[in-house]
């Protein structure tokens, strides 16, 4: 499989579809991410499409492995930070969209899964903004401390103990609302 950065060197010699590749990738991440800033899907698909022109317009110092998607998430970070002190407009927030599952044997499954989900993300939404962002880049986005830290402008100790301070935050949050865990 081809890394991120040789993509990435590829289209700036010239191989468009190495573009396409990337934005392929990342692109739905990428929005998502952002979305949690904005709390805006098109704003943050706009944002996403951004963050893309920016790296590919002009060539970036992007060579060690993982540093073409820590790259891209910090540039995103930094567009939608700028957003949101342009824009301080009050967003309405959306409840989840319904799902609907594909048997009848599925639903009671898909139907626990997406109350945790739902749940999991009520309580991170609770979380200190700095606990919320290292535990979303590390956990969902399956970044290295090391890229998290370059995403945050953090070193990587501190990332470390962000995601540490959050989870237990989260935990705490989450036996709160009547969580136990298997283990215990």
């Amino acid at each position: 499989m081809i890394s991120d950065e040789i993509l990435y060197r590829r289209y700036l010699d010239g191989e468009d579809k190495a573009a396409d590749t990337l934005v392929e990738k990342y692109g739905d991440a990428l929005t998502l991410y952002i979305n949690g800033y904005l709390k805006d899907i098109h704003e943050a698909e706009d944002l996403m499409i951004e963050a893309f022109s920016q790296l590919f317009a002009k060539e970036r110092p992007i060579e060690d492995e993982g540093s073409f998607k820590a790259y891209l998430y910090k540039t995103a970070r930094n567009l939608a930070l700028r957003h949101k002190q342009k824009h301080r407009l009050r967003f309405l927030r959306f409840d989840e969209l319904t799902f609907e599952p594909k048997s009848d044997t599925l639903a009671d499954t898909e139907l626990l899964r997406s109350e945790r989900d739902r749940q999991l993300y009520a309580a991170m939404e609770k979380l200190k903004a700095e606990y919320r962002e290292a535990l979303y880049l590390v956990y969902f986005e399956n970044m290295s401390y090391r890229d998290a830290a370059a995403v945050m402008a953090q070193t990587e100790k501190q990332i470390s103990n962000l995601v540490y301070r959050g989870k237990q935050s989260l935990k705490t949050i989450l036996e709160q609302e009547g969580f136990t865990y298997a283990d215990e």
